[in-house]
């Protein structure tokens, strides 16, 4: 009997000696193993889903047709003193969708009109240099805005402007 003790004995101190093995606690499994793979899976899919990594290839966006209008010829003499000048434009007008070209000709007088009046108020010397096209420009741009409502016309481009 007195063996049969001190094989207990012996067996309970080498159970004791060997390391025992730990359990990870609930803190550092999601400090370290659940935190970082939440980051790695959110950052790969952000890069997936703005395309970087092919992700998103059929939604490209439309780019739709540009669709000009090409208006008559204007010819207006200028106002200042004598000698008398002379404009004479050809332009283009960019025309939101196919559709849009239907009511542009049916407002076409009134945008006309509209360009007439003011056209025939400029001094040649508004004519002068890029920043005066640039005001002319936006200045029909927004007289066509006030004939046609709501707006369809995206840009005026010049194709010929001469003054005389």
């Amino acid at each position: 009997m007195a063996a049969a003790i001190d094989a207990d004995a012996s067996n309970e101190e080498a159970t004791d000696s060997a390391p025992a093995k730990r359990k990870l606690s609930g803190k550092v499994l999601v400090l370290y193993i659940a935190l970082p793979l939440l980051v790695l899976l959110s950052a790969g899919a952000g890069v997936w889903f703005s395309g970087i990594l092919g992700g998103h290839q059929d939604a490209q966006p439309r780019i739709a047709e540009p669709v000009f209008y090409d208006l008559p010829d204007i010819l207006v003499n200028l106002s200042g003193p004598p000698p008398q000048h002379f404009l004479k434009m050809k332009v283009a007008l960019q025309v939101v969708d196919q559709d849009a070209l239907k009511r542009l000709e049916a407002e076409l007088p009134r945008v006309l009109d509209s360009f007439q009046v003011f056209l025939r108020e400029l001094r040649p010397e508004d004519l002068q240099g890029s920043a005066g096209m640039l005001r002319i420009k936006e200045e029909l741009l927004r007289r066509i805005a006030l004939a046609i409502q709501p707006p369809i016309v995206s840009d005026v481009l010049f194709k010929e402007v001469i003054v005389q």
